[in-house]
This record gives structure tokens, C-alpha cells and sequence, in this order.
């Protein structure tokens, strides 16, 4: 999670996009909670590759790895030199059973990992996969090949970035041996190149099937992913509503106040926000907002907001006052 996030930008000018909130909880931590859920053994440690976030932020990383049972180690990517280099800066992490995942996705799945395979991949099948890298299947159902964007039909199940390798230390070996012997991919070094070579040498890498495979890249994708999240979102709070309509799904935070509004569908206010006069929908608004006399849809407000008589679309960042 080591990159800047422009295409989310403004969310990320302060806030490293893995650490942006859907429904009050970060995207990296809802990753996590789902990928403990699918191990079939106890997560010991939780490893998190960033660029240079502050203590403040690594603070929150660790306190998710310990809440998930499990130690928090912050390990620094300064340069982006790939997935595979990526991975390798968290080369002490890769010890047995490892689990590796890039911090801009969410998924649904229902399976849990096969320890006896030397690998799983996780997938989604898709209906158009010439923008998407996919993996290539033998009658015995084990991938026997990555293909980066194939413009002729080659397989329609997409790498959605998490991968399991049942040995860390076969993976740690062979992503020095890319960097050792200077082979990349577009100009970096790819973790694909890596699981090639071990596959050559007789590992076996099997596809998990997703339900559904959310991005979280742009302030489109995420509302988009928001709006498929909360429905299965139960930790709802009560919240004082005078004279409104709260159109379901929706999620409503702790000590906010909504008035004389209509919230809803696809809805998100986090806690201590206050809506006056409005009508929102298809929209994540951030903590401690103050919205008034407002029509606001397929928008994205962070924290700390004053916004009066705004109508349409709005993307904006943290600490802003608005006045139309």
C-alpha cells in the first residue's frame, strides 16, 4: 500500500488511499477482516508495505493487525519498482503460509484456503478481459499461465491482486532472483514473473473464485463499492431524525443529525456530521460535515466540511467551507 493514490486525489492529499473510509471503516482494514476470515489457520502477523505515512497512520496499522489477533510490522517501499519488489520489502514476513494482497481491492468470497496447494490465486470472472491480466487453466483446473490484457480470448477469470503461497520462503526466494538478475516487466518487476518460475519448478497454483471483486481506485469505483457494501453492512447506529427519509441502504454514523432531509439510497454520513434541508444520495460524507440546503449526488466529502445551498456533483477533500 505503497503508492500515492492520484486517482483519488483530492481524498489522498492527507490520507494514504488504503486508510480511506467506506462507511467509517479504512479500506485496508475491511480487506483485512476479509481475508482472516477465508485462512484456514491463525493469522500471526499482518505486514504492511508504505511509502513514508508518519507515525501516525503506522500507529492505526498496527492497532488493525492486533485487534485481528495478530503482530503489526511496517515495512517502507521507497521507490515503485513493482509488485514483486513490493512484496520483497517485507522479506522477513515471508516465513511459511504467506497471504499477499494490494490494498485498492475488496472481495467477497465464501472458500477457504486449500493448505495442502503450493498457491491460490484469487479470481473473478469477468465479461470482457482484454483490459485485465488472467490466469490460464489445465483440464485439471491449475493455472498453467498469466496473461497481461489478451486482445484474442484466452480466459475471461481476472487476477484481482491477493495471492496465497504455502511457502514464503520459495516466494522470497525467487522475487531476489528477479531483482538479482534484473528482470522486469514494463519496467519493474512483476510478482507474476516470480509464481512463473516457480511454477517451472513444479508448484502448483490453483484459482479461488470470488463472488464479487470491488476497486476502490477513483472516487467512482469507490462509491460504487460502497454502494454494494451497504447492504451487508450491520453495525447501524440510532440516529436523531426530525422530519426526514432515510430511502435504505444506508449507513448512518454515531451523533450525526439529520433534518428536514432525504437520505438515501446508497448513503453513507459518518459520525458527528449534521444535514440540514437536503437531499443526498449515492454519497459518502465524511465526520464532523455540516451540510445545509443541499442536493448532492455521486459525491464524495471528507472530513470537516461546511457546505451551504451546493447542488450536483461534489468531490472534495477535508477542511473546506462552501457557500453558493
Amino acid at each position: 500500500m505503497a503508492g500515492m493514490g492520484k486517482r483519488l486525489r483530492p481524498h489522498t492529499l492527507i490520507t494514504p488511499k488504503p486508510l480511506v473510509k467506506l462507511a467509517e471503516k479504512s479500506i485496508v482494514q475491511r480487506l483485512v477482516e476479509d481475508i482472516v476470515a477465508i485462512q484456514s489457520t491463525q493469522v500471526l502477523e499482518i505486514a504492511f508495505v508504505v511509502g513514508r505515512f508518519g507515525e501516525v497512520v503506522e500507529g492505526e496499522l498496527i492497532k488493525l493487525a492486533n485487534a485481528m489477533g495478530a503482530e503489526g510490522t511496517i515495512h517502507y517501499q521507497d521507490e515503485p519498482l513493482g509488485t514483486a519488489h513490493a512484496v520483497l520489502c517485507a522479506a522477513s514476513a515471508l516465513k511459511g503460509p504467506v497471504t499477499v494482497a494490494f490494498a485498492d481491492t475488496l472481495f467477497r468470497a465464501d472458500f477457504k484456503i486449500d493448505p495442502n496447494a503450493d498457491g491460490v490465486l484469487w479470481v473473478k470472472r469477468i465479461d470482457d478481459p482484454r483490459q485485465f491480466g488472467v490466469v490460464e487453466l489445465n483440464d485439471q483446473g491449475e493455472i498453467i499461465s498469466f496473461v497481461e490484457k489478451p486482445q484474442d480470448f484466452v480466459s475471461d477469470l481476472a487476477m484481482i491482486g491477493i495471492y496465497y503461497f504455502k511457502s514464503g520462503e520459495d516466494l522470497c526466494r525467487e522475487l531476489n532472483y528477479l531483482l538479482d538478475n534484473e528482470i522486469k516487466n514494463g519496467g519493474e518487476y512483476q510478482l507474476p514473473d516470480a509464481m512463473r518460475n516457480m511454477m517451472s519448478q513444479g508448484a502448483k497454483f490453483i484459482p479461488g473464485e470470488v463472488k464479487e471483486w470491488m476497486d476502490c481506485g477513483n472516487k467512482d469505483a469507490v462509491l460504487d463499492t460502497l454502494s454494494v457494501l451497504l447492504p451487508n453492512i450491520q453495525e447501524q447506529k440510532s440516529t436523531p431524525c426530525e422530519n426526514s427519509k432515510i430511502i435504505a441502504p444506508c449507513y448512518i454514523g454515531e451523533n450525526v443529525k439529520i433534518s428536514n432531509s432525504t437520505i438515501g439510497p446508497n448513503v453513507s454520513i459518518a459520525n458527528g456530521s449534521i444535514i440540514e434541508n437536503s437531499i443526498i444520495s449515492s454519497s459518502s460524507i465524511g465526520s464532523s460535515c455540516h451540510l445545509s440546503n443541499c442536493n448532492l449526488k455521486n459525491s464524495m466529502v471528507d472530513d470537516n466540511n461546511t457546505i451551504q445551498s451546493y447542488q450536483g456533483m461534489l468531490d472534495l477533500g477535508s477542511f473546506n467551507k462552501i457557500i453558493s
